[in-house]
């Protein structure tokens, strides 16, 4: 009795082999997607923050706003001469704003004639920042 094959138990063993290195992958991508999606927003945060500083060597002020405003959308997607502004504005310190890679968290914008805050949320650590990061005109903490 010569049979040529893999046995029920071979096959078994093999697939569940290949289960286990698949949820591994899986669970270390969730992981990777986090990293980008914090790095993406402090490297926005880091932009906004020289498109601000721009703005201020060319009006000797930073954009006023009272209130915390969602920057990305509405009156806030792009800075020119005027403040923020809807898209479509023309010689744009940034064309447009960019908005949080997460759907439900948002960069918010706080400024006075001086100063100004943008926050974030960071999902977990990057480069020793962790929860709720500021950027102001002395950098991000």
């Amino acid at each position: 009795m010569n049979k040529k094959g893999f046995t029920l138990i071979e096959l078994l063993v093999v697939i569940a082999i290949i289960g286990l290195l698949s949820t591994l992958a899986v669970v270390a991508l969730g992981s990777a997607r986090e990293k980008a999606r914090d790095s993406k927003r402090l490297s926005d945060m880091k932009q906004m923050q020289t498109a601000l500083e721009l703005y201020f060597t060319d009006q000797n002020a930073y954009p006023i706003v009272a209130t915390s405003e969602t920057l990305g959308s509405g009156s806030y997607a792009c800075l020119n001469a005027s403040g923020f502004a809807a898209t479509g504005c023309s010689s744009a310190y940034m064309a447009q704003i960019p908005a949080d890679p997460t759907s439900g968290q948002n960069y918010t914008y706080t400024g006075s004639t001086s100063t100004y805050t943008i926050t974030a949320t960071l999902e977990g650590t990057v480069s020793g920042l962790s929860g709720t990061i500021s950027s102001t005109p002395s950098g991000i903490n």
